[in-house]
């Protein structure tokens, strides 16, 4: 799982959120889904958006239509944040080509309508997904679709999607020079395939991974700020370090802003 975006500062009532992992078979495609509301009458805020190696497709109920974000290798802040109930999915690099047909890098570092990369099916998904009664009602639409849409095959690109891939595992490749010897290719060969296909060099597709765990361990109750150092970090002040590049916040800030959250009801 990964988070996309924060409040730039606490709101009066914590956001509701509630996430689930998809199944297995739709693993190397899609990271999660999850529902979000904001509390009602609770004012629009500017959002942090977090730095993600990802894309993320975002459908909003309340008439706005549905993009995609892409990955990002810093944090940035919005204006006040449009999206207040609705859905939202993070798309691996396999997923991206899977759904859309087009790599990863064609959106990084930017906001692009769904519409454009689905075509009619940016409709019919919105429409379905807002007529449904409940969230699981809404993540089993998902997976449906999903599983219905995805066209896998990713040819020649396949060393760099799996390189991505065990660039998010805690127990993965330490450097990338490690990364290419297990796939059995060069360093130079990863490098280039990323920035052809994700847009990010893989060293930086690694501090974004690094960071999410971060995110995704303060996340779950019940976290303390130490638990971080052990998603990869050497001490405390690297920790600080990486943490004050990436999200222009302190570990401390940080953790009370992911813990800042509540469990919408299923």
């Amino acid at each position: 799982m990964a988070i996309h975006s924060l409040p730039t500062r606490p709101q009066a009532e914590p956001y509701e959120m509630t996430a689930r992992l998809p199944p297995p078979w739709l693993r190397p495609y899609v990271l999660g889904w999850a529902g979000f509301r904001t509390r009602a009458g609770e004012a629009a805020r500017p959002s942090r958006m977090l730095p993600l190696n990802a894309a993320t497709l975002i459908v909003d109920f309340t008439g706005l239509p549905p993009i995609v974000t892409g990955p990002r290798a810093a944090v940035t802040s919005s204006a006040p944040s449009p999206w207040r109930y609705g859905v939202a999915l993070g798309l691996t690099p396999a997923g991206m080509s899977a759904l859309t047909g087009a790599p990863l890098r064609e959106v990084a570092g930017t906001t692009v309508p769904l519409e454009d990369l689905l075509g009619a099916r940016a409709g019919e998904l919105t429409g379905r997904l807002m007529a449904a009664a409940s969230w699981p009602e809404r993540f089993g639409l998902l997976e449906e679709r999903l599983t219905a849409w995805l066209r896998p095959g990713a040819g020649r690109d396949e060393p760099v999607m799996r390189a991505w891939s065990r660039l998010q595992d805690p127990a993965g490749p330490t450097t990338i020079a490690a990364l290419a010897a297990e796939l059995g290719v060069s360093r130079r060969f990863v490098e280039l395939g990323f920035r052809r296909v994700v847009g990010l060099s893989p060293k930086t597709v690694a501090r974004i991974a690094r960071f999410q765990r971060t995110v995704d361990t303060w996340r779950r109750p019940p976290a303390r700020l130490d638990t971080a150092l052990a998603c990869g970090y050497a001490d405390q002040s690297h920790l600080a370090r990486e943490i004050r590049a990436m999200a222009g916040m302190t570990p401390k800030q940080l953790f009370a802003f992911v813990q800042y959250t509540d469990r919408l009801a299923d």
